[in-house]
């Protein structure tokens, strides 16, 4: 006796795509497109892409931004800011035989009330004695949470990925101990 052949639903051809797009801070660029079935199961996911796809500026290759989808409009997916880092080749890179690499890991609070984490790092021209570092790594530490509290997120954010925070924080650190460099390693949206 022969056996009736079930119907197999394709699945993929139910689903609908949905543009990704980042948030205001980022000029709404285009992150891509994902499929869903319902616009519900977008929400949540995560994002991870880098600052020359969405600025298109080469140079700023090793920055990687994550975004989450917060809500979806029609057929378009909008995302919030998560988080970004560098890449560890990139701070390996600027790290030599003879210099001092100091790390200042600090929670702040925005001026509207969001909690961020931030790990800053900044590479001296010579070796540091580690009074010198401890006063930079102090200074750093009080410019975060300074800063932090006198923005929004959003400003922040906007400060921290175009450079201008980690330049503030090397003029004011300098007066210490000659810097080679400062740079925003990574945050995260708590």
């Amino acid at each position: 006796m022969a056996k009736a052949r079930r119907r197999v639903r394709d699945t993929w051809r139910e689903k609908v795509w949905y543009e990704i797009l980042a948030p205001a801070e980022f000029d709404e660029a285009n992150l891509g497109t994902s499929p869903a079935k319902e616009p519900e199961m977008l929400v949540g996911r995560k994002i991870e892409t880098s600052m020359r796809e969405i600025t298109g500026d080469f140079s700023r290759q090793y920055v990687k931004i994550s975004f989450e989808i917060d809500h979806v409009s029609g057929e378009m997916a909008h995302t919030v800011f998560k988080g970004h880092r560098v890449t560890t080749d990139y701070v390996r890179s600027m790290i030599r035989r003879g210099t001092s690499r100091i790390d200042a890991i600090t929670d702040a609070t925005t001026k509207d009330g969001k909690k961020i984490n931030v790990h800053i790092i900044a590479i001296t021209v010579k070796r540091a004695k580690s009074s010198q570092q401890k006063l930079i790594r102090e200074t750093m530490t009080n410019m975060i949470i300074e800063n932090a509290s006198e923005q929004t997120l959003e400003e922040l954010v906007k400060e921290i990925i175009s450079g201008k925070f980690a330049s503030n924080i090397y003029h004011e650190a300098k007066k210490i101990y000659p810097l080679k460099k400062v740079e925003t390693i990574k945050t995260k949206v708590l």
